[in-house]
């Protein structure tokens, strides 16, 4: 079984307060809950405070470009979907610059876990507005206020029949933790959104602003009634809900490609050719 001295990175250098400490903290206690060692998982990220992330992790890691987590996520897959690939990400890195490539990951249904870090800022570059800033907020980029409406990945995930959608809060790490299990247990593209404070450029979503809205999703809902699902992922503002808001079973991409299901690609002794000889082609 692993432990989490297993999976001890790099010291972290975020703010002291930032939300990405308890996420940081709660998926290595899934990741050990659920019996997972640190070689049987990747996590990639692209750029910002949540891309840095795998660095404070010990597993394999791959740490691309801004917006472009997911289609490194994809490849990963194809070449070996016998591995867990986790994808993190920032608000503005993944619904931003990255926006694209969640339509289609949500659209291929691509098995990999999508797990936003959502502060509704940039972080990394000093605090101007992410898609998901409230209308109206104000920040050195915006001194009169965002013009622009708030994104809603939630609803926009359900609109797209994602397999599964989740949102948590990172001041709440137990229940956190249930949902980044079950995202990892699910067969198909999830996307989990962790309301995550950033007490450095954030100064209107703190943690108390949260714990005053947020609220754990009732017992009885039926994640599963896409309809329902719909009008709870449209729930924001006095009251924010928390927890599995949509979830489906659909054929994942890789359950349709030919050439992968006998065994993954990186098995294949026909796509792993001698790399010295083909070294020595060079002398």
């Amino acid at each position: 079984m692993p432990s989490l001295e297993d999976y001890k990175g790099q010291t972290p250098a975020w703010c002291p307060g930032c939300g990405n400490f308890s996420i940081l903290k709660t998926f290595k206690d899934a990741v050990v809950e659920l019996g997972i060692e640190p070689h049987q998982l990747t996590i990639v990220s692209g750029i910002g405070q949540a891309g840095k992330f795998p660095h404070y992790i010990r597993c394999n890691t791959f740490n691309g470009l801004h917006g472009r987590t997911l289609p490194v996520a994809t490849g990963i897959r194809l070449a070996n979907h016998e591995m867990l690939v986790i994808a993190v990400a920032g608000d503005g890195d993944c619904y931003g610059e990255g926006g694209n490539h969640l339509i289609h990951a949500i659209r291929r249904n691509i098995n990999v876990k999508l797990f936003v870090h959502d502060n509704q800022v940039y972080g990394l570059t000093k605090g101007q507005a992410s898609p998901t800033s409230l209308e109206g907020m104000v920040t050195k980029n915006q001194p009169f206020g965002v013009f622009s409406e708030q994104l809603n990945p939630m609803a926009l995930a359900v609109a797209l029949d994602c397999s599964f959608v989740a949102r948590g809060f990172a001041g709440d790490m137990e229940h956190l933790r249930g949902l980044m299990e079950e995202a990892i247990n699910h067969k198909g593209f999830t996307l989990v959104d962790i309301l995550q404070p950033c007490v450095t450029f954030n100064k209107i979503n703190t943690y108390e602003w949260y714990r005053q809205r947020v609220y754990r999703i009732e017992a009885g809902y039926n994640p599963e009634d896409r309809i329902e699902a719909f009008k709870k992922a449209l729930e924001w503002g006095e009251r924010i809900p928390t927890g599995v808001i949509y979830r489906n079973q659909r054929h994942t991409y890789e359950e349709m490609i030919p050439a992968i299901q006998k065994e993954p690609l990186v098995r294949r002794a026909d796509l792993n050719p001698d790399i010295q000889e083909i070294i020595q082609e060079f002398y």
